[in-house]
């Protein structure tokens, strides 16, 4: 029983998915899948990267509480400055209060609402701050003016007491002063003001002593009642104040702190809600994968399955196997029904058969016709077998191949495979075309002839297979292409050379035609392009760049078409392959044919896009360099300014010390004698004096009154030094000074300093050398020498000797040699000894600017010059030469 079917047979087929629809479905998973688990990241990363915003604004807070805490702490040192120290300016407190205003605004402008109210609260404390400062500041004004008026009051109250008959009542009113001294010494205005009103309840007679002692009393109380009006102050406006500002900020960091840690909660959390949320959609996205891989398996692999094992039974003979799936319309469908076409054939070709065997007599008949055009043919004509055996050939391919007759061709050649083909590949690829197509066409290859000689053949053949569909040999002809195949060589090997050529060259070349579309373009061009140099032939500009969305202007070409001649170099600018945008030097000019008339356009251009770049990053650079130049300027003077205040102080603090000793001998000696005086005013008024106890108090006052005018003398130099520096130190206008005596008071200045380092100064100088210099920063010169020779010459308190010589050098300058006899310096910290911020003692607080302020005073503002000398264990040796009158252009400075 056959199971076909009538060719007109109706179908009824049942609908199923076709592969694209099976194939698009299950893209479409995978797609919503990947949308999905993009969407959800999308999400997670932008709640990181708010949090991580929010994260960097809390660290911007903690600095800026920080520089709270810094400002504020300046404005307190001012504060405490300006109460401590009556000479002291309350325009730095100012400045320092406004200073922290403008940081409290930045601040406010940074916080969250719920934080800014803290910043209002500082402000208020702030405004109350101030506040404290001026009514300090009018009660410092009260007691100077009550300090200028206590010397007439003193003197007045000492001439009483002088007049006074009365040795007791003398004798209790300057121990009541002596109190009184001593309390406004100590700085404890409440005794002072007891010892006043003690001296007030005393009874006298004399008015005019109850009228001075009245006087200098009241003085003494005014004075000592403003002292304490200003602690009081001090204390409950200031000290109270300054704490709940630095509260405040304190505060702040804390909320902000608080609000980090809940940041980095929520931050660590978002991260592990995205690690989880990724691997369950990617789970997901695996499941729906696999699943769409096994609709698609079932639904079109197995009926293909199905399909070609009975396609491989119909061809194995059995022609009565039904095919499957011929119902399902879909691809699948259509190849079981392509397949059942395929076996009807298979049945008719049997039929076929039959009417084949009763069309060879017509054949025989054709032949003759075909031998007689063979024969006559001026194109070589073969027939081979698929192994390469040579069956037949007409006159004119023996005559190709060097051959007198076609016999003698085919006796002569054997397997054309081996013997006629220069590349055996060539046999391989026509044998492999022949397979595929059952044809060639123009096949283009060489051959060798009988007396060796190269040709190149155009092939044309076709394949004749048997009934059984077996090949069995090659038919075709074949043309002599030799000439022609020279003549293209030459011409190829000219455009190789020229493709070299113009390749090598790195900038753009290339051609066009009077339609502007290329005929030659080098590969520096194409690769602008992001194409091969042969893929642009024959298409223009505007085809290449829309590849990548860009575009150029033919105008420049059609300007060479118009006047007929080159454009010289231009700029121009246009975006390549991978967008960027390139800049060129660009020239045209057109290439005329014999009769003068343009027949191309040629095209050359650089690329000056590196030198544009580089340009615009010179111009960066120096606009940073000269923006870095003024901020270390900027840097260094301040940090300059900050030495010279550091060495005051270490000035002041030596001063100070050397101050000490004769004032504290004074007040002893002081002591003694009222208490001397005071015994003998006791044996005069017992009646009691003898001669021997008047000429001892006589011989102890004059000792006394010996020692207080030396030591107060020596006080009142080591002051005037300390103010005479000082002075220079603050005001540094030219003038003119006697350069021994300013350099002995800078000296005196720096002894305090020499036991406790145990160090020797000497200082020799040479009588009557008269400057009209800046005394101040010659001072400060000598100051940052000698800290210098005591921080860095003799380390480990070693001893040693530190000597400052000076002298005439000609007629208009001075020479200050200044040495010791330290552990000395290496030919690398020689050399680098002035540099700014170079230093050997940076762990022990050393700036690196002490040298570099000598040098800098030395050269520029003293307009000098001066010399280095040391070696490792030789000591050091500094020569300054000065000129006497600092240069006017040095004075402007």
């Amino acid at each position: 029983m056959t199971s076909e079917l009538p060719p007109n047979s109706p179908m009824t087929r049942s609908f199923s998915l076709s592969i694209g629809q099976l194939t698009f479905g299950s893209f479409m998973l995978v797609l919503a899948v990947i949308i999905i688990t993009s969407t959800a990241s999308v999400i997670a990363i932008r709640h990181i990267d708010a949090t991580f915003a929010e994260l960097q604004r809390l660290e911007s807070v903690g600095d800026l509480a920080q520089d709270i805490d810094r400002r504020m702490n300046e404005l307190r040192l001012a504060a405490r400055d300006f109460v401590t120290d009556p000479g002291a300016q309350s325009v730095q407190v100012g400045e320092a209060a406004t200073s922290l205003i403008e940081v409290l605004k930045k601040t406010r402008l940074e916080l969250a609402p719920e934080q800014q109210d803290m910043i209002d609260g500082v402000t208020e404390r702030l405004s109350t701050y101030r506040s404290g400062i001026e009514r300090i500041s009018a009660l410092i004004n009260r007691r100077a003016e009550l300090i200028v008026g206590l010397p007439p009051l003193r003197e007045k109250f000492d001439a009483a007491i002088a007049d006074t008959p009365d040795p007791l009542m003398a004798s209790a009113l300057f121990q009541a002063q002596s109190q009184i001294a001593s309390a406004l010494l100590a700085r404890n205005p409440s005794a002072a003001e007891l010892a006043a009103q003690s001296m007030r309840s005393m009874t006298m007679a004399e008015p005019k002593l109850r009228a001075a002692v009245d006087d200098y009393a009241l003085a003494i109380i005014n004075i000592s009642t403003r002292e304490r009006q200003i602690s009081d102050i001090d204390k409950e406006v200031l000290g109270a104040e300054g704490r709940l500002i630095q509260r405040v900020t304190e505060l702040l960091r804390e909320v902000s702190a608080r609000r980090g840690h809940v940041l980095s909660r929520d931050f660590a959390r978002t991260l592990t809600e995205a690690k989880w949320q990724s691997i369950v959609l990617g789970t997901a996205g695996v499941l729906i994968g696999l699943f769409a891989s096994l609709l698609v398996v079932r639904r079109t692999v197995r009926p293909l399955a199905m399909i070609a094992t009975s396609i491989r039974k119909v061809a194995g003979g059995e022609k009565n196997t039904s095919i499957p799936q011929t119902d399902v319309d879909n691809e699948i469908g259509d190849i079981a029904r392509a397949a059942e076409v395929f076996r009807q054939t298979l049945v008719d070709a049997d039929a076929a058969r039959e009417a084949a065997v009763r069309a060879l007599a017509e054949q025989r008949l054709a032949e003759e016709s075909y031998r007689k055009l063979f024969e006559a043919s001026v194109d070589g004509i073969y027939v081979t077998t698929p192994g390469g055996a040579l069956l037949n050939a007409n006159p004119a391919l023996a005559r190709m191949m060097g051959y007198a007759t076609p016999q003698d061709l085919i006796n002569g050649l054997g397997d054309v495979s081996e013997s006629v083909y220069v590349d055996p590949q060539a046999r391989v690829e026509y044998e492999r075309l022949m397979e595929r197509d059952g044809m060639v066409r123009e096949y283009e290859y060489q051959v060798r002839a009988r007396d060796g000689t190269v040709l190149w053949l155009s092939d044309s053949a076709s394949a004749v297979r048997n009934e059984d569909g077996e090949l069995v040999r090659y038919e075709g002809t074949v043309r002599d292409i030799t000439d022609q195949k020279r003549a293209e060589d030459a011409i190829a090997e000219g455009r190789r050379l020229l493709q070299q050529v113009i390749d090598t060259v790195p900038a753009v070349i290339n051609v066009k035609d009077k339609q502007l579309r290329y005929l030659l373009m080098n590969r520096y061009m194409a690769g602008i392009f992001g194409i091969e140099p042969g893929e642009a032939i024959g298409r223009t500009t505007a085809d290449l760049m829309s590849r990548y969305g860009a575009a150029k202007t033919d105008e420049p070409d059609k300007r060479v078409l118009a006047g007929g001649s080159e454009l010289g170099f231009y700029e121009e600018e246009y975006k390549d392959s991978t967008g960027n945008m390139r800049q060129w030097l660009v020239n045209k000019l057109p290439l005329l044919d014999a009769s003068g008339e343009i027949e191309n356009i040629v095209t050359v251009a650089l690329d000056i896009g590196e030198r544009k770049r580089v340009e615009l990053e010179m111009r960066k650079a120096k606009d940073a360099a000269e923006g870095a130049l003024r901020n270390l300027r900027e840097t260094q003077n301040s940090l300059i300014e900050a030495e010279k205040l550091a060495a005051l102080g270490r000035l002041v603090a030596g001063v100070a010390h050397e101050v000490n000793n004769p004032v504290g001998i004074s007040l002893t000696v002081a002591s003694a004698l009222e208490r001397k005086a005071a015994n003998f005013t006791a044996e005069v008024a017992r009646g009691e004096l003898r001669r021997s106890s008047l000429t001892d108090f006589l011989e102890t006052s004059r000792d006394a009154s010996s020692q207080l005018v030396a030591n107060l003398n020596r006080a009142a130099e080591l002051i005037q030094s300390f103010k005479q520096v000082a002075a220079d130190r603050n005001y540094s206008d030219q003038r003119s000074f006697d350069l021994g005596d300013l350099t002995e008071q800078v000296v005196m200045s720096l002894r305090p300093g020499l036991r406790k380092h145990n160090l020797t100064l000497n200082v020799d100088c040479q009588p009557n050398l008269t400057m009209n210099s800046y005394p101040g920063p010659y001072g400060q010169v000598l100051t940052n020498l000698f800290l210098n020779s005591v921080a860095h010459a003799f380390p480990d308190g070693k001893p040693g000797t530190v000597d400052i010589q000076v002298r005439e050098s000609g007629k208009d300058n001075v020479e200050v040699l200044f040495s010791d006899n330290g552990c000395g310096m290496t030919l690398d910290v020689r050399r680098r000894a002035f540099d700014p911020f170079f230093t050997t003692r940076r762990d022990q607080g050393g700036t690196g600017l002490g040298l570099h302020i000598v040098y800098s005073i030395v050269t520029n503002r003293l307009g000098g010059r001066l010399d280095l000398d040391s070696e490792p264990g030789g000591g050091t040796r500094i020569q300054m030469i000065l000129p006497r009158i600092a240069p006017l252009e040095m004075a402007a400075e």
